[in-house]
């Protein structure tokens, strides 16, 4: 018998996975003497699911969205310590977050207020106030602007209201869009804090047509403000009113091939492959001029994509227009040029503009970064005495840190009569400096994590940066460059070699260590306490099955203290003054729950202090009455390595019978299906299943995140080759040791990469999986986009095979005749050519040729998508798992429907 483990709790009571949140994990065999089932002499006759009519499941699967809109994106968010000073009085902290108040059903910005003392025998939970009197925040009748449409795609916000915010601690500034216009209002700083009443908060006024987008507040003067208009950056003085364009790139045509020029704008690859959502960064610095007047700088994106290929999508929810047009870079074509710029203003002593100008790198981008072709991060250093920038070649197996003097910026382009004059007035030394490289032969994952310290001497700089080539684990280092100016002579026919910019590393110190994961992604951060010379991260040293907060000294590594609760993941935020944090976590038997932790003991013992439970902002809810947690377990599969995977059971689990058994898969590099946090909400549909009488598999294999660089790059030139693989020898290890799992009825079901996998699947192992649902999936590689296509699979021209060997459509001979295609909400990611927004269920052994196609025609609201699809896709099961025919209501939904 092929064995494996269970994740199991120390203290677990028989039967009871409810108290999977009481203490520490641990693994445990999952055949015992007291477990293992007995075989039968008699083959164990087939479990068939009840049957409902149509009506029924959709009335099941409403049952369920009830309660998944009762929790879902309820929880506080975006946190903001401010620490309070008033010795006085009973608060030591008020707590600013976006949230969605008690009866409301979209994002405000709020605040608690937490105190300095509590009685430990009684919860106290922190009352949500609002800060703002009676305010809509989501566009009237939710009309969004496309660009706002396109942006909530692509950051994947399911949530109305505001939705972001930023902060100036100083002045006390909050900064938001809503409604389609800017707002601001203030509270804190040292204009004081409000007692009682919400504020009304104030509409920034505009003569620009169309919306602004990305507003940001300047640190080093916060009346200015900057945002993107019509692909260009503009400032808005506040106090003033002035308004300012600062860049004309765009020339405002309604064109997508005349006008392919942006400024400050991140592009579609860029956004949606590298997390990046705009395109350019305040400088902190904003030094007065003798006069008392200031001079801001901005760092900024120009981007040409004039080169990029224009396809044009058909979207049905167009009533003029039959189609969007996009640049988009399909994989092995050209990407845009791009460009890094700086925009300058100075101001006389009362705020008012006095010039603007745009400066440009000495040498043209290209010229003096030859090979990078994506600017995958970029800002400031906390002084502003530097500009950086993370640069990743095209095989995104390079990476340079690089540090820009501002200098290194002139008021002209190197065609500009002007230009040797500008560049004879440049300081001496003046150049470009490479403070780190990362190589790498499977692939970079971008990261968040860049932490400069201010310069002690001008020779070198200190900055804590993660790596996860040198070992294969994502961990955090301390790295001291040396910044050795050259001898550089800026001429039009300079050309950089190699390692004319790269600098000498004088120190590179590992803070962690070992066979796990500092979680650096996706926006993760880290908190850094200069006085004490520590810094808190989140990462999976326990297990990667949890996320947890930890604490390690940067001066002398050596200990790493975890400071959340074990047996549960955790999402945390750490207090500008780091005596506390806030935790949202949960575990897969309780909901999600947000905490206020106070770390108490010895000043001179700062890496050991405690974390004592100081308050709750949110409580758990209770799980629906038909809630069965997965349950978690391990095996060691051929390819060397431990798989986890999670086994949702048949809620009318019956001795001696067989289930039929859904495999539910992604399978792909940057996501994680199994760990321990509640699956009640995003993945409740599960359990839905579970409880019509299926059974439900899920399983992590190779490719997937959190495991380290060799387990995900598994995938290196050969994406959707080796994961079928491990999904199967997943199920057979279920199926040896559930007896209730019917390997005769299994279907496999995804979106996205699951949905690519689906189709592999029955492409593949057709002998395993009967019935396919696959939902959006990429069926040509070489349709697909550069960012992240070539990531995984290099250009089509150095791996022809592979690019053959994982497109579906070059295999569709191995496809059944029938299928149903449910075809949702366009989207922005996908190409026509390499797939359209479909649900495709098919069987392997269908023998008729019927096919149901559902597509949003317009104005139908998404949900009423959903609310067809989901019914259709349990039907689908039923027909063909079960060899039950329901009738499907007729409808006129689309004018697709066959």
């Amino acid at each position: 018998m092929h064995r494996g483990k269970r994740v199991k709790l120390e203290d677990e009571t028989e039967g009871s996975w409810k108290s999977f949140a009481a203490v520490r994990m641990t693994a445990v065999d999952d055949i015992s003497d007291s477990t293992e089932v007995v075989e039968m002499d008699d083959v164990p006759s087939q479990f068939f699911v009840e049957k409902h009519s149509w009506d029924g499941l959709r009335d099941i699967i409403h049952g369920s969205r009830k309660y998944s809109g009762m929790i879902i994106n309820k929880a506080p968010h975006d946190f903001q310590f401010v620490q309070k000073h008033d010795e006085s009085g009973p608060h030591s902290h008020r707590l600013y977050y976006l949230g969605m108040p008690y009866g409301s059903r979209e994002n405000s910005l709020l605040y608690s207020e937490i105190p300095k003392k509590i009685r430990k025998e009684a919860l106290l939970v922190l009352s949500w106030k609002q800060m703002l009197d009676h305010f809509q925040a989501t566009p009237h009748h939710g009309v969004y602007s496309r660009e706002e449409e396109l942006l909530r795609e692509r950051k994947r916000l399911g949530v109305f209201g505001i939705t972001s915010y930023d902060y100036h601690a100083q002045s006390g500034l909050f900064l938001f869009q809503a409604s389609n216009s800017l707002f601001y209002c203030r509270d804190g700083g040292h204009n004081g804090f409000i007692q009682a009443a919400p504020m009304k908060p104030v509409e920034i006024k505009t003569q620009c047509s169309g919306i602004r987008m990305d507003p940001k507040i300047s640190p080093g003067d916060p009346s200015f403000i900057a945002f993107i208009n019509n692909n260009d950056l503009w400032v808005t003085n506040i106090e003033t009113a002035e308004e300012r364009r600062l860049t004309f790139c765009h020339k405002g045509l309604n064109n997508v091939k005349e006008d392919p020029k942006s400024a400050g704008v991140a592009t579609f690859v860029i956004q949606e492959e590298f997390d990046r959502f705009t395109g350019y960064w305040w400088s902190p610095a904003a030094p007065e001029d003798a006069d008392g007047g200031r001079t801001l700088q901005l760092l900024y994106e120009e981007v040409d994509e004039s080169e990029v290929e224009i396809i044009h999508v058909p979207s049905p929810a167009l009533e003029e227009r039959k189609a969007d047009v996009y640049r988009y870079p399909r994989t092995g074509s050209k990407n845009p040029q791009i460009s890094l710029k700086i925009a300058e203003i100075r101001t006389d002593p009362h705020g008012k503009i006095i010039s603007a100008q745009n400066k440009e790198l000495v040498l043209p981008f290209t010229k003096l970064f030859p090979g990078v072709e994506y600017i995958a991060r970029a800002g400031w250093t906390k002084d502003g005495k530097f500009a950086w920038a993370e640069l990743l070649d095209r095989s995104q197996q390079k990476l340079q840190l690089v540090l820009l003097p501002p200098a290194l910026f002139i008021a002209a382009s190197v065609d500009d009569p002007q230009w040797e004059e500008l560049v004879e007035a440049m300081p001496e030394g003046v150049q470009p400096f490479i403070i780190y490289e990362e190589v790498t032969d499977i692939w970079i994952n971008v990261h968040d994590i860049f932490y400069p310290f201010i310069q002690t001497t001008n020779d070198k700089i200190t900055f804590l940066w993660v790596n996860e080539s040198q070992t294969g684990f994502c961990h955090l280092y301390r790295i001291t460059s040396l910044l050795q100016p050259g001898c550089q002579q800026w001429t039009r026919e300079y050309s950089p070699a190699d390692d004319d910019f790269k600098c000498p590393i004088e120190e590179e110190v590992a803070l962690t260590n070992g066979e796990w994961e500092v979680l650096a992604r996706h926006g993760s951060k880290i908190w850094v306490n200069e006085e004490t010379k520590l810094v808190y991260f989140q990462g999976t040293n326990d297990t990667p099955l949890e996320h947890h907060l930890y604490v390690v000294s940067y001066e002398s590594p050596g200990e790493v203290v975890k400071l959340t609760k074990p047996g549960f993941s955790h999402s945390c935020s750490v207090s500008q003054n780091f005596d506390m944090f806030i935790s949202h976590y949960s575990n897969v038997s309780t909901p999600p729950c947000v905490h206020v932790y106070k770390l108490m003991g010895s000043d001179s013992d700062p890496l050991h202090k405690e974390p004592e439970f100081w308050a709750s902002m949110m409580e758990a809810t209770g799980c629906p009455a038909d809630y069965v947690p997965p349950e978690i377990f391990s095996f060691p599969a051929s390819s060397g390595f431990q798989l986890y995977g999670m086994l949702y059971k048949p809620h009318n689990l019956k001795p001696g019978k067989k289930h039929p058994t859904i495999l539910f898969v992604y399978g792909g590099p940057q996501v994680q299906l199994v760990n321990n946090s509640y699956k009640g909400v995003k993945y409740l549909r599960l359990n839905t299943l579970a409880s019509l009488g299926y059974a439900v598999v899920v399983i992590d294999g190779r490719g997937s995140c959190q495991r380290g660089l060799k387990f995900e790059g598994a995938l290196k030139n050969k994406m959707g080759q080796v994961e079928i693989e491990d999904q199967v020898e997943g199920l057979q290890y279920v199926a040896e040791n559930y007896k209730f799992i019917d390997m005769s009825r299994v279907a496999i079901h995804g979106w996205s990469y699951g949905g690519f996998l689906s189709l592999m699947g029955l492409i593949h192992r057709p002998n395993i999986f009967k019935v396919a649902i696959a939902g959006a999936p990429v069926t040509v590689w070489m349709a697909y986009d550069t960012g992240y296509t070539e990531r995984y699979m290099d250009v089509p021209e150095n791996n022809q095979q592979g690019y053959e060997a994982g497109s579906v459509a070059l295999h569709v001979d191995k496809l059944p005749n029938e299928s149903t295609p449910m075809r949702g909400t366009a989207s922005a990611v996908l190409s026509p050519e390499s797939t359209t927004r479909s649900c495709y269920c098919t069987s392997s052994s269908s023998t008729s040729d019927e096919r149901l196609l559902l597509s949003q025609p317009p104005l139908l609201p998404p949900a009423a998508v959903t609310e067809y699809g989901s019914p259709t896709r349990l039907c689908f099961l039923a027909l063909f798992l079960e060899g039950v025919s329901l009738q499907q209501p007729q409808t006129d939904l689309s004018p697709n429907f066959m």
